[in-house]
């Protein structure tokens, strides 16, 4: 299979066959963090423009961490220090950048939409690193990547994914990505926290967490999103710790050989006590690992670098 896409704006628009082929080349890439001299020439000479409108360490960090390895030039860029404040728009933005010839760009905005709309007005590749409450692809292909190399396969797995799902798109990508490839997703938080219609994304729905994590392969906690929510879906954090927090007493429901997954960044003692994100069960941060390889493999894959990663 040849990669024919430019850009990596959603989970939605990617194939089985498209996800299977960037699992695979991110399993290849991954090696390359493990050699003494982390770095291979195949992106020499590409430019890559890191562009974050709302903080980010894990995303941004590995995005150009994943660029540098490959050789490729990452340049950072954040609206408070783009002429951004000064009034001028996004468009007008990015169309100087587009002036100077780069070859990707990562972007990550609060406004739903924004990758695709860039997308479709430039020539060089839009890689989504998440936009607003709509969908983070890169971090549910990196979940995905996880879970498979656990438990070598997602067909047939069932996920749990527990917390502030109507403000999360980090839950949209994955519901998406976990059930295209086979899995049953299974959602579970408040009933504000629940958005309605969810159920269309061929997952099923519980507000009883105990429900939601027994016989579930994969447990994967949510934050709860303040700076989303116009008021508060919750009385406080410790009755949400009370009742939907993932303490050791409520995995003792869950299978003896279960993964604890959280995107990040976590609230230790609200949706994830430290015993479970810190225990035997926890992958949190072999999901960190992976998204270096994740990315390694969309930069690479979008460019249509050359087959060298194996050159010193």
């Amino acid at each position: 299979m040849q990669w024919m896409k430019k850009d990596i704006l959603d989970i939605q628009s990617l194939s089985v066959e498209e996800i299977g082929m960037i699992l695979d080349t991110a399993e290849n890439l991954k090696e390359i963090s493990q050699r003494p001299i982390k770095k291979v020439p195949t992106l020499r000479g590409k430019t890559v423009i890191l562009f974050f409108h709302e903080a980010s360490t894990r995303t941004r960090t590995s995005f150009d961490i994943a660029a540098k390895r490959l050789s490729a030039d990452s340049i950072s860029i954040s609206a408070t220090t783009s002429s951004i404040v000064k009034g001028e728009t996004l468009i007008d933005t990015v169309k100087n950048l587009e002036a100077m010839n780069p070859d990707i760009m990562v972007i990550r905005h609060a406004c739903s939409g924004v990758p695709h709309m860039l997308a479709r007005q430039l020539h060089f590749s839009v890689i989504n690193a998440g936009d607003g409450t709509h969908e983070h692809p890169t971090q549910a292909l990196l979940d995905m990547m996880t879970v498979r190399e656990k438990k070598g396969r997602l067909e047939g797995l069932r996920v749990a994914i527990v917390g502030d799902i109507s403000h999360s798109r980090v839950a949209r990508s994955n519901c998406l990505g976990f059930t295209k490839m086979g899995a049953s997703v299974i959602l579970s938080g408040p009933p504000t926290m629940i958005p309605s219609g969810i159920e269309s994304f061929g997952v099923s729905v519980t507000y009883r967490v105990e429900e939601a994590i027994r016989d579930a392969d994969v447990i994967m906690m949510l934050r709860i999103q303040k700076e989303r929510q116009g008021a508060f879906s919750f009385p406080s954090e410790r009755e949400y710790a009370q009742l939907f927090g993932l303490n050791l007493k409520r995995l003792e429901k869950a299978k003896d050989d279960v993964l604890i997954m959280h995107p990040g960044p976590i609230n230790r003692g609200v949706e994830i006590a430290p015993a479970v994100a810190d225990g035997p069960f926890s992958v949190i941060l072999d999901q960190v690992a992976n998204g270096v390889a994740i990315r390694m493999a969309l930069l690479y894959l979008v460019s249509g670098g050359k087959r060298n990663v194996d050159t010193d």
